[in-house]
């Protein structure tokens, strides 16, 4: 396995950890104008989330969306997320109904990254893993605790789950309820990243208190990060030009 992933021309895994905007629109309408002002924005990677758009039980009319959207951002890397309510999401599908979804995105070939949650039914994981690198989509299992900061063991074993289940990316995400839960989502960053050096890995500790977090991937091993343009889509999101000018600061120094 690579230490980077390149997707189409953006090296995740590789110097400044690459900052990913979520697209939150709820109607078609909001998302096209969403994409477009997105697009002129200098981010790494679009993430649709797609749990807040309104018709995504209608698989047609997703499709039709995600078309739209890739003709918008044209070669900008897009990450397709439907995130559960159980984990932070807009609202809770079957999850029959959550891997339809996903393989039926996943057969349009228009998207090049899909985040699949960790704690889901095993072998439905590994169907979807092994379905997206046919199609050279990368993969990023994901996790997110919105309650609280796991310990730092139970943090590297759940990177190292998604790492068995095939993933390209693993991702956790986890609420501090002080500065020293902080420091544990940071060190088992760097542990993790000491246990698999050659795979991209992204971590992140939430709200105000895991702020830092969001800006010192390079330093810990964090590959991406994630900003708000217009609103966030999780609590603790940076604006996008304060976040990239802090970037650019740490890795001058680094």
């Amino acid at each position: 396995m690579s230490k980077s992933i390149k997707v189409r021309e953006v090296i995740i895994g590789e110097g400044i950890p690459k900052i990913c905007v979520s697209l939150i629109g709820r109607t078609k309408e909001e998302l096209r104008e969403e994409a477009a002002a997105l697009k002129e924005l200098r981010i790494d990677i679009l993430e649709w989330r797609a749990d807040y758009f309104t018709e995504i039980d209608n698989k047609k009319r997703v499709i039709e969306m995600l078309q739209q959207v890739r003709e918008i951002i044209g070669n900008m890397p897009l990450l397709f997320t439907f995130r559960t309510a159980k984990e932070g999401g807009e609202r809770q599908i079957e999850e029959q109904e959550y891997f339809s979804l996903n393989k039926s995105v996943l057969e349009t070939g228009l998207i090049d990254l899909l985040d699949i949650e960790l704690f889901m039914e095993t072998e439905a994981i590994k169907e979807v893993v092994n379905m997206a690198h046919s199609k050279q989509i990368a993969v990023v299992v994901s996790n997110h605790d919105f309650d609280k900061t796991p310990s730092k063991e139970e943090i590297v074993s759940r990177l190292q789950m998604a790492r068995q289940l095939g993933a390209d990316i693993p991702k956790i995400a986890v609420m501090p309820k002080s500065v020293k839960d902080v420091i544990a989502l940071l060190d088992a960053t760097v542990t993790m990243k000491e246990e698999a050096p050659n795979q991209p890995i992204v971590t992140m500790s939430m709200g105000g208190k895991g702020a830092v977090s969001r800006m010192a991937g390079e330093v810990f091993g964090s590959a991406i990060t994630f900003a708000a343009a217009n609103k966030a889509s999780a609590p603790g999101q940076i604006p996008l030009e304060e976040l990239r000018t802090i970037l650019n600061v740490l890795h001058k120094s680094l």
